[in-house]
């Protein structure tokens, strides 16, 4: 955790007996993240302002402007007074998607017709997951017990979301925080595809409820088995059934529930 993910601001405590308390408090960075490919702008998000190159690579993962066997983007990243922006350059194979993509954004607050396209562009068909999960239930115990310890930024502020990369053995190889759940992941996405990292059987573990989004961004990275803390949604465990991926929500340290086929569990 760096500087420019946190900073500290005065607060005035009360209490219910009347008492005042000056307080100083950390508190979670969050600013504009303006993603520009092949000198387009394409995207605004509201992001934790580290580890952007990992967050525009999962990012431009989940959004299908590149695959898993793409090479790893070029990201030049600039930092200004009233945020970040991240300059990405794509293969130039890719830029007929990327087109496409752009002009279906450009139209998302259209109605009629257009809107009808836009929704078959938002609940767009999975590819299969193809991995597997060798991790058991004492793994998904015992990362969820260690989980807070990889979280400094969350333990500082109280605001962040981790996303982290665990083994079939349940240790926990990699983690990124974001104050996003989304930013969070596709930090991680990004990060194991720019360190070579694989799922090697382990799973991906969130520390949020689980939308249909992260459902996406998972499968998309080919990932065995997704575990989040809190609870899905319904279309969430509807597209990870047709992708084939297995779900474990409202992972607690006394229980977890389970939906789909986890072999190992």
């Amino acid at each position: 955790m760096d500087g420019e993910s946190l900073s500290s601001l005065s607060f005035d405590r009360l209490t219910p007996d009347g008492g005042t308390e000056a307080i100083t408090r950390a508190l979670a960075e969050e600013v504009p993240v303006a993603i520009e490919y092949n000198g387009a702008g394409y995207a605004v998000l509201m992001a934790t302002p580290t580890d952007i190159e990992d967050l525009v690579q999962g990012f431009s993962l989940a959004e299908r402007l590149v695959t898993r066997a793409d090479a790893l983007l070029d990201v030049d990243v600039h930092r200004t007074d009233s945020g970040v922006i991240a300059r990405a350059t794509l293969p130039p194979h890719r830029t007929e998607g990327l087109l496409d993509r752009v002009r279906h954004r450009a139209s998302d607050s259209s109605c009629g017709l257009c809107g009808i396209e836009n929704l078959e562009q938002a609940i767009r068909p999975l590819p299969q997951v193809t991995t597997t999960s060798l991790a058991d239930r004492a793994a998904i115990f015992r990362a969820l017990e260690a989980l807070r310890d990889h979280q400094p930024l969350n333990a500082a502020t109280g605001a962040a979301h981790a996303a982290a990369l665990v083994g079939a053995d349940g240790a926990i190889r990699l983690v990124r925080e974001d104050v996003g759940r989304h930013n969070a992941f596709d930090k991680l996405i990004g990060a194991m595809a720019r360190q070579g990292m694989d799922w090697d059987g382990g799973f991906a573990l969130l520390s949020s409820r689980c939308s249909y989004e992260l459902v996406e961004k998972a499968t998309l990275a080919d990932c065995p088995l997704l575990v989040t803390i809190s609870a899905p949604t319904r279309l969430a465990t509807e597209r990870a059934a047709a992708a084939g991926l297995p779900l474990v929500a409202l992972a607690r340290s006394d229980a977890l529930l389970l939906r789909g086929n986890a072999v190992a569990l």
